[in-house]
């Protein structure tokens, strides 16, 4: 992480990241414990999250705070947000990150699987504002972090439960950033194109789908999870104080 901005409005400041045991959110538990932030992260994936907690603090940084939670059942997801306040501080940073972009199609979609999927994907974010917004208005403000997708915005098919959702966050973010403005709270979206994770190489990268993803983007490299954690440094520090209400695209110019 050398050579990139270092922010000094997030030393010691309290984050908390869901789905923070790998990928896009690993990334983020990384980057903000590297600018001296103490990080609470929650996650399913247990074996993960410790190996990333003790990565963390092996490279002298602070020691992140890690809850086995389930971002759906709202109840102990409210609860392992309060905990994490008292574990790391007040939380003036919250990165709304956890997701799964399943596949599926039309015909596939039951009742109970649509509830699911936006559960996963758009409700946790809301709850997890209502829960973190007391504490950042005490605290005198705050940045939240909500993850979209261009996948919406490129009319992709094979998963309209997550295009759904994610188009979703677009108009809670617009309509959350003024109801909380007054209180110094910035909501933002921070919206992806084709970011390589470990998920995505596992279930669905190949030459065929880099070499396509390549000729769509203009920047002729594939993306990674640290080109969404380090614009989300920017909208978390105070470097960004006048931004709210808006979507940050990291796509690499994908049309």
């Amino acid at each position: 992480m050398s050579g990139y901005a270092i922010y000094p409005s997030l030393k010691g400041r309290g984050v908390f990241v869901s789905g923070g045991g790998s990928g896009i959110g690993a990334s983020f538990v990384e980057h903000f414990a590297a600018q001296g932030a103490h990080v609470a992260f929650v996650d399913l994936a247990e074996e993960a999250s410790a190996a990333l907690v003790e990565k963390v603090a092996a490279a002298g940084h602070p020691k992140p705070f890690f809850q086995r939670c389930d971002v759906t059942d709202t109840q102990a997801y409210q609860g392992a947000i309060a905990a994490a306040g008292k574990a790391v501080g007040p939380l003036r940073v919250l990165i709304n990150n956890a997701a799964r972009d399943d596949r599926h199609k039309i015909d596939d979609v039951t009742p109970d699987y649509w509830e699911k999927c936006l559960a996963v994907n758009l409700k946790h974010q809301f709850f997890a504002i209502q829960a973190a917004a007391p504490a950042m208005r005490e605290a005198g403000g705050g940045s939240i972090v909500n993850m979209g997708s261009v996948s919406w915005m490129r009319s992709r098919d094979i998963f309209i439960g997550y295009a759904t959702s994610k188009s979703a966050i677009n108009g809670m973010t617009r309509s959350l950033a003024r109801e909380l403005g007054p209180g110094s709270i910035r909501v933002n979206c921070l919206v992806p194109g084709a970011i390589v994770t470990e998920r995505q190489t596992t279930l669905w990268r190949n030459p065929e789908e880099d070499a396509r993803f390549l000729e769509l983007q203009s920047l002729k490299f594939r993306l990674g999870p640290q080109h969404c954690a380090r614009l989300a440094l920017w909208l978390a520090a105070d470097d960004s104080d006048g931004c709210t209400g808006q979507n940050f695209i990291v796509d690499g110019g994908l049309v």
